[in-house]
């Protein structure tokens, strides 16, 4: 009686790879929150709205946290003047040379000192002044807001820009008289 045989086989194959590039990365990014005001201290209107941090603040970022550069924890809340129509934001803008956006200066005093809580200990890691908004009362007729900025010098254009953005619904009218609070939110997200 004859056997038969069957052969059966199987190949199995296998590889590692090995990628040259790394997916690790930091999101940073800011929001400004905005509320103005009336005289009694009615609400008129509120926008919350993202930033564009610009080249300088990322360049002044890494000078300061990663070569030890001049260090200063002094920051402070500038506004944007409108028409938004005419309001735009560059990543190269500077403190000096920002031509899409004129300065909002119809209020008292200088811009506003920001004063930071202490950052979360968390992904994403968290920095803001809700605690205490930064707070622009609003003198002579008024006029037209656009959005906000944030810079390390109270006055004048030989500081560093470091963040921009404006509101995303239109511009809003002060008059004299109101108060416009500001605030600023900073997320660091190992992403």
């Amino acid at each position: 009686m004859p056997i038969a045989k069957s052969t059966m086989g199987e190949t199995v194959q296998a590889g590692v790879g090995k990628s040259t590039t790394s997916t690790d990365q930091v999101k940073l990014g800011g929001i400004f929150n905005v509320q103005c005001f009336d005289v009694d201290g009615n609400l008129k209107w509120e926008d919350t709205f993202h930033n564009l941090v610009v080249n300088e603040g990322l360049q002044d970022l890494n000078n300061k946290y990663f070569k030890g550069v001049t260090y200063s924890a002094a920051w402070y809340l500038g506004l944007v003047t409108g028409p938004g129509s005419g309001t735009t934001y560059n990543a190269g803008d500077t403190l000096a040379s920002h031509g899409g956006w004129t300065e909002f200066t119809d209020y008292s005093g200088n811009r506003k000192a920001v004063t930071f809580g202490t950052p979360t200990l968390a992904d994403p890691s968290v920095i803001n002044n809700t605690a205490s908004p930064s707070q622009f009362v609003i003198t002579g007729a008024g006029g037209t807001v656009a959005g906000a900025f944030l810079t390390n010098v109270a006055t004048g254009t030989s500081g560093i820009l470091f963040s921009e953005g404006d509101f995303t619904g239109g511009d809003k009218i002060v008059a004299s008289g109101d108060t416009i609070n500001v605030t600023y939110t900073f997320n660091a997200d190992a992403a």
